[in-house]
């Protein structure tokens, strides 16, 4: 075998997916490599160029710029490009270009789809997209690791009885994992100590290890729903430990089987519609993080799972709408309460305040905003009540602004339109994203379509817009790596809230008035925007796979917290990530930047 292949196969034994070939595999792909060699400033392929198969770097660095010249990322060893461009159409997405003296080889298309199609890890590696996994939330399907809340208490076996009791009465359990170190030596419930200690007389001072059952029935953290079940009812058993390789997990018990059917959206809102109080709705609203840990756990799509927890919000302002009405009486005049925000576009994550409004008929006097003001102020307390904390930035009904007649609401619009001030651009991208919670919807109907019309031929707002929806960058190092939050709290970490679904949703709330679309859900807008001519298909492709990678990461680590017994937030650590998951975060904020760059642009068919 010559030198230079031989060298080849050792660098590929370092980069993966090749890592994961087999020998005789490997050494094939190595000799269908070619070898370049550019130098400092030479350029490697040009946008729009056919592709003559995938790059890897072995030696140096590589600029990578878009369409519009704009620096995307500068890789090096081990790092591929073009793979974009091979997916879509075989045409480069970007210019490439050596930023030093390197050495790049190039495997021929042709060797990079047999790959792709006939070895599984090479197109999970590839394909960016996230194919629907939909299990369901059907208890039998779910793998005991999906219903697990966190690890269990444990005590030794040389602990007392009267400790064991006691521990279990604090922490309102009814069961105690006996260990040694990691490995379970055997379990104690509290039926164990009615019959074993406390029907035969013994002492507090027993031992666990004289009356616990040793060596209990166990399954393994892969194991299914319908065998934890099985398991119960054959034997008999209201608590099963879950152990991996001889050491403790976790434990699933009845009650956790009961608190999981007794959770879904369905039932939420059904318990929310039939509240009497805020503080009964709180009672409810509390089951949210544990639903979105049930909902990641089936593999739901992001956007079904936000859209399940933002009907339960949805439930709850109109149920205090109602309630309100029955404490005031009759509204005077019709009105229409919205929702904004992450509620208005159906985005709600297990992290959310309160955004919303009020539209009131023009025919409004002066003595009935009294009796809105008072409307306003019981949903907003009972909202917040609720867990829907009040905004920081007081955009809200009750705010005297944000409560007004129609014929107000409409110079609002068009005065943002006409003077798109840096305010008159902040509001704009607020109220833009308004739905109809609960009221006359007619009120709202015919303000959208006009305002969109308005705005959509207005090019010096339509620009001012596209500036501030720029405001929110992805958070791209520069070196194959992430901008991560530098200090505080969350340091290292990304926040996945404001650099990473937000300006995905900011790129779609421009195509929304560029092409006049009434959608208000992000997703739902960028295939609007696709079906309307807005964006291009690639584009609206592209950036939709980056987006459900962004979304649904995000509510994976919110899911993970909720598991671990914390409260979910919005801060990712990319170290928390596999290398495939970094890789493929990173290749979704890259095409999130490229299409800011083409909004900046301002061409007529965007992406």
């Amino acid at each position: 075998m010559e030198p230079q292949i031989e060298t080849i196969i050792a660098f590929l034994e370092t980069v993966h997916p090749y890592d994961s070939l087999p020998r005789n595999d490997l050494v094939r792909v190595a000799t269908s490599f070619g070898r370049r060699e550019y130098r400092a400033g030479d350029r490697i392929y040009e946008a729009g160029e056919p592709l003559k198969g995938l790059y890897l770097i072995k030696r140096g660095s590589v600029e990578v710029t878009d369409r519009n010249g704009v620096l995307v990322s500068i890789l090096g060893p081990r790092n591929t490009f073009g793979e974009r461009g091979l997916m879509r159409d075989g045409l480069a997405v970007t210019t490439a270009a050596a930023v030093e003296p390197s050495v790049v080889l190039l495997l021929p298309e042709a060797e990079w789809r047999t790959l792709i199609a006939g070895v599984p890890a090479f197109e999970r590696f590839f394909n960016r997209s996230r194919p629907a996994e939909t299990r369901g939330t059907d208890l039998s399907t779910l793998k005991v690791s999906d219903l697990m809340a966190r690890t269990p208490v444990t005590l030794p076996p040389d602990a007392s009885v009267t400790e064991a009791a006691q521990i279990m009465r604090d922490r309102h359990i009814s069961s105690i994992a006996v260990t040694r170190g990691e490995a379970l030596k055997g379990l104690i419930t509290t039926r164990d100590l009615a019959e074993r200690v406390l029907a035969a007389e013994l002492p507090g001072s027993t031992l666990l290890e004289q009356v616990m059952t040793p060596d209990p029935l166990t399954l393994t953290p892969d194991a299914l729903g319908s065998d934890i079940l099985h398991t119960m009812l054959e034997r008999g058993i209201g608590h099963v430990p879950v152990v991996q390789d001889g050491k403790l997990k976790g434990i699933i018990t009845q009650t956790d089987l009961t608190r999981f059917q007794a959770v879904s959206s369905a039932l939420l809102v059904r318990d929310v519609a039939a509240c009497e109080t805020p503080e009964e709705m709180a009672e409810v609203t509390a089951r949210i993080p544990r639903l979105l840990q049930q909902l990641v756990a089936a593999h739901n799509a992001h956007e079904v799972v936000t859209r399940l927890i933002t009907d339960i919000a949805d439930t709850v302002t109109r149920r205090l709408l109602k309630l309100a009405e029955a404490q005031l009486g009759p509204a005077p005049v019709p009105y229409l309460w919205l929702a904004c925000g992450s509620q208005g576009r159906q985005e709600q994550t297990g992290v959310s305040d309160q955004d919303n409004c009020l539209i009131l008929d023009d025919a409004v006097t002066p003595d009935d905003r009294t009796y809105f003001k008072a409307l306003a102020r019981f949903v907003s307390d009972g909202l917040n009540t609720a867990g829907y904390v009040y905004c920081p930035g007081d955009m809200m009904a009750t705010a005297e602004r944000w409560c007004q007649p129609k014929a107000v609401w409409r110079r609002y619009f068009r005065g943002w339109i006409d003077t798109p001030s840096p305010e008159a651009q902040m509001l704009a991208s607020v109220m833009f994203d308004l739905r109809p919670i609960g009221g006359t919807t007619a009120l709202f109907r015919e303000l959208q379509e006009e305002t969109l019309a308005l705005a959509s031929k207005n090019s010096i707002f339509v620009a001012h817009m596209i500036a501030n929806s720029l405001k929110h960058h992805p958070p791209l190092g520069l070196l194959r790596g992430f901008a991560t939050i530098r200090s505080g709290e969350y340091k290292n970490h990304i926040d996945m809230k404001h650099n990473g679904v937000v300006p995905v949703a900011d790129i779609a709330r421009v195509y929304a008035l560029r092409g006049e679309l009434t959608e208000v859900n992000t997703r739902a807008r960028i295939e609007a925007a696709e079906d309307a001519g807005v964006v291009s298909v690639s584009g609206a492709r592209d950036l939709i796979e980056a987006y459900d990678l962004i979304a649904s990461l995000r509510l994976e680590n919110q899911a993970a917290l909720v598991k671990a017994g914390r409260k979910p937030d919005n801060y990712l650590a990319p170290s928390d990530l596999s290398d495939f998951e970094r890789s493929h975060l990173r290749d979704a904020f890259v095409v999130v930047r490229t299409m800011q760059s083409a909004l900046s642009q301002r061409s007529g068919v965007l992406g």
